[in-house]
């Protein structure tokens, strides 16, 4: 070869990938299977109980659509207004009443969500907004008409029911389980779901008590502190100890709410299901003749349960309790960080609080409803930045 010449390699250009709308017929029928097992294998990862529940919606919805001629793939703004009309005519768990809101919106929840999931509806968001809106009207015109539906308001749990529940707790590895959780879930307003993910690492000891670590929430992660209880018997702390020891809860990275063997009672590897957790917390209530419902925080929901205010304002006090205690004593919470992101204040006393060496975030909370006192409430200096 001489200088002149030169060699040419050959350039092969790919061909662009197919676009999805040039896809053929059986690509597209492959595509759609594909996605049919997606949604089936999601579905069937969730609890048992949240099936049968999502499953008795769909059937509700079935029947309004067999009985007003809606097409039952039609899950519009208006079909579900009409469903919650629909609902509202039939009749409750109770003899004479009709169905209680709560359920109605339960029924609307689990209609959307069986939609998309189970028969691959692409549904907008907020599609339940316009038939939520009027299930808060009929709720207004049955309160003005003193109508009663469902199992009517559930008292608030508070220290005096606590007592009780912790002295109705057996003697055994159940009652020191059962009580401790009891004690916690109260202590730390978690819900189900944060409790069941709980690791023994997610309590630690602290002066003044333990941190719980929720990190594992649908709603925000946070970190709580948990100070020893004035009174013993319903101390969570202690209660907690009590339980890690006796059941054995060496394991950092071990569940911290384990269930026990149904015959023998002991203790097993595997954490309880959130389910299991509620199921706990309700049968503890029962030995002492106390109902506990978990029920809506937001005041505009159905469902929503005045009781829950005190709760609220009880949770307020004891803050303002600890951040009044000077930093050398071991039980205040002065130097700590606390997290009021989107919390509802509708009244309360944090009068006398000191924030002082950590961050106060107010991101996103709402006050409504009452006033709040902050009287002498200081924020102590830069280290003490509010946000």
């Amino acid at each position: 070869m001489t200088e002149d010449q030169v060699t040419v390699v050959p350039v092969v250009t790919p061909a662009p990938p197919v676009r999805p709308e040039d896809y053929d017929a059986a690509t597209r029928a492959v595509l759609h299977h594909i996605d049919g097992q997606a949604v089936r294998a999601v579905a069937d990862g969730r609890p048992e109980r949240t099936r049968k529940g999502y499953a008795q919606d769909w059937t509700s919805w079935s029947k309004f659509c067999a009985d007003s001629g809606v097409p039952l793939l039609a899950v519009t703004p208006g079909t579900l207004v009409m469903f919650v009309e629909w609902l509202w005519t039939q009749p409750g768990s109770k003899p004479g009443t009709g169905t209680a809101p709560s359920t109605i919106d339960r029924r609307l929840s689990g209609t959307v969500v069986s939609a998309r999931a189970e028969h691959g509806l692409k549904l907008e968001d907020g599609i339940a907004r316009l038939a939520r809106n009027r299930l808060k009207q009929l709720v207004k015109e049955m309160e003005t008409n003193g109508e009663t539906r469902g199992r009517g308001q559930a008292p608030p749990l508070l220290v005096d029911h606590l007592i009780r529940i912790s002295a109705a707790c057996p003697d055994n590895l159940m009652g020191i389980r059962d009580r401790a959780l009891v004690l916690m879930h109260f202590a730390v307003a978690g819900r189900e779901h944060e409790l069941a993910a709980n690791r023994v690492r997610d309590y630690t000891d602290t002066p003044g008590g333990i941190q719980a670590d929720m990190r594992v929430s649908k709603i925000r992660p946070r970190v709580v502190p948990v100070p020893y209880g004035s009174r013993p018997s319903i101390c969570p702390v202690r209660a907690w100890t009590a339980w890690k020891e006796a059941a054995g809860l060496d394991d950092p990275d071990g569940y911290a709410w384990r269930r026990l063997h149904n015959r023998w009672h002991t203790v097993m590897d595997a954490g309880l299901q959130p389910e299991s957790i509620g199921d706990v917390v309700t049968r503890a209530g029962e030995r002492a003749g106390i109902e506990i419902r978990f029920y809506q925080t937001d005041p505009d929901a159905p469902g929503y349960k005045e009781g829950e205010r005190e709760v609220r304002h009880t949770v307020i006090r004891l803050i303002r309790d600890h951040l009044r205690l000077p930093p050398v004593q071991p039980h205040s919470w002065q130097g700590l960080d606390f997290d009021f992101t989107g919390v509802t204040f509708d009244g309360g006393d944090l009068s006398g609080a000191k924030f002082s060496g950590g961050v106060v975030r107010f991101d996103g909370a709402e006050f409504s409803g009452g006033s709040v006192d902050f009287a002498t409430c200081r924020l102590a200096g830069e280290a003490a930045p509010l946000q």
